[in-house]
């Protein structure tokens, strides 16, 4: 005999009503609809299934004979205030919204409920909880991503760098990070504010570096319309949008001397003027700075002011190199390969002995950035269940050009990422090298790897895409322009 196939549940409601006609009626038609309907016609009866049942949604009169629908409105919303609730009631008026509104209802509806009237308020009740939910998932990976727990790594000194940070991130104390280039500033100074009691204001990020300092001015401390050419408007600055939140200067080595006067000045009394504007404007920021140039030398070139670097080096996290903490190297590889794995729908389950042995013999100038960018490579170029040195850059490999880089067809491909050109650093898989191999390296670097696993990328991709370039540049995430030049700078565009 044949067995129906079970119909997929659209959502879980509860129905509570002293109109029995009401609920069956309406449990009958909901449930013809694709929902699993639950009924209670008593507001205790409500109550009880609402603890046991957990509804996705609520649909509740305003008014029993015997209880309130108000009060259980409230409730529910205080044993779960994400649920949505939609009131019902046959006497309609100002005050049964307004109150209904005020209790945490979604909506009110008025009896006699038309169905599409029904469904369409179902609906979009559903639609802003699952809004809902996905925010506070994406809220809860961000704090995840962000926190000391996406930090990884069991080196003594960043194992004390941790302690620090929950010493201090509670305080109002301004804190400066250096280290290196890629070795993971910015990650530390979100894991400061996403620890301390300003998690849930903003968290302000400003490349100093980025800007010329008259912009830079501008962003920071924002303008007047009118303060320069091209200032049409009224713009607030990054520490008035960070009120009550954390800045996060970054390369503040770079910036100039009439721009650290004013930043020692909102450090010490937390006030500044807009560019161009008379107002005096107070905020409540906390600063955390990093760069990775040596201030002591800036100060004694004169460079950098000497208060200002007193006044910023209040508490100073200074972040070890990769090549200083080799041990750690296992470890953040394996955190890469499987958030690589997962971005790309690859399936590498590991690294080989040479691969990781190579990896650790390495000297890493790029850092946590560098790691991260070779084991994504790696693992859109690997044709195996494992990363050996083939799929490895030619710096960390060692391995001649005409090995280095397996042919790539429509399986291994699935997207790609531009890799920084490798670097020649004074280290292979074995130890230091000469000068004289290490220049020739390099010129083999610039010439021949960098171009040669370009080219064979581009051109993998092209085939697989019938040699569409607007579906390749998309694939390749660079934009079609871009891949135009490519190609021609590779002499890809000759070939048919």
């Amino acid at each position: 005999m044949a067995t129906t196939p079970k119909r997929d549940i659209k959502a879980r409601l509860l129905i509570a009503d002293d109109d029995r006609w009401l609920l069956e009626s309406m449990q009958e038609w909901l449930t013809s609809e694709g929902y699993e309907v639950q009924t209670a016609s008593q507001v205790d009866e409500a109550n009880k299934k609402f603890c046991s049942y957990s509804p996705d949604l609520f649909l509740c009169d305003v008014r029993f004979d015997q209880g309130d629908g108000i009060s259980l409105l409230r409730k529910v919303k205080k044993h779960n205030p994400d649920i949505p609730v939609l009131m019902m009631t046959g006497y309609a008026g100002p005050d049964a919204a307004r109150e209904s509104i005020a209790a945490g209802a979604f909506d009110l509806l008025t009896k006699p409920i038309i169905d599409d009237e029904l469904n369409t308020a179902i609906q979009r009740a559903l639609s802003q909880r699952k809004i809902a939910d996905e925010n506070k998932q994406l809220k809860e990976t961000l704090d995840k991503r962000f926190g000391l727990e996406s930090i990884v790594s069991h080196d003594l000194r960043m194992l004390k760098i941790f302690d620090v940070i929950e010493s201090v991130a509670d305080s109002r104390a301004t804190i400066l990070i250096t280290g290196e280039n890629g070795t993971g500033k910015s990650m530390i100074a979100r894991a400061i504010h996403k620890k301390s009691m300003r998690r849930k204001a903003p968290f302000v990020e400003v490349a100093c570096g980025a800007l010329p300092d008259t912009l830079l001015e501008s962003e920071l401390f924002g303008h007047v319309a009118g303060s320069f050419t091209g200032a049409t408007h009224n713009k607030v600055g990054k520490f008035q949008q960070a009120d009550k939140g954390t800045i996060f200067l970054d390369e503040i080595g770079t910036a100039s001397q009439a721009l650290q006067v004013k930043l020692l000045r909102v450090l010490q009394e937390l006030q500044f003027e807009p560019l161009g504007g008379n107002e005096t404007i107070s905020v409540d920021t906390r600063t955390i700075l990093a760069t990775n140039e040596n201030l002591e030398q800036a100060v004694a070139g004169g460079v950098f002011r000497q208060d200002l670097y007193y006044r910023i080096n209040v508490i100073h996290i200074e972040l070890p190199s990769l090549r200083e903490r080799p041990d750690d190297i296992p470890l953040l590889s394996e955190h890469f390969l499987r958030s690589a794995c997962s971005e790309f729908a690859r399936e590498v389950h590991g690294f080989t002995t040479s691969a990781m042995n190579a990896m650790q013999s390495y000297a890493w100038p790029g850092n946590i950035r560098e790691l991260e960018n070779a084991i994504q490579r790696a693992v859109l170029l690997t044709k195996s269940k494992s990363i050996d040195l083939d799929t490895l850059p030619r710096a960390i490999s060692g391995i001649p050009l005409g090995n280095a880089l397996p042919a790539l067809n429509s399986t291994n491909v699935t997207s790609a990422r531009s890799t920084p050109a490798p670097q020649s650093n004074g280290y292979t898989n074995q130890g230091p090298v000469s000068t004289e191999s290490q220049n020739t390296a390099a010129v083999q670097t610039l010439s021949e790897a960098l171009e040669g696993p370009e080219r064979t990328i581009i051109l993998n991709v092209l085939r697989q895409n019938d040699w569409n370039r607007n579906t390749t540049a998309d694939q390749l995430g660079i934009n079609r322009t871009t891949l135009y030049k490519k190609m021609k700078k590779l002499g890809i565009d000759s070939v048919v």
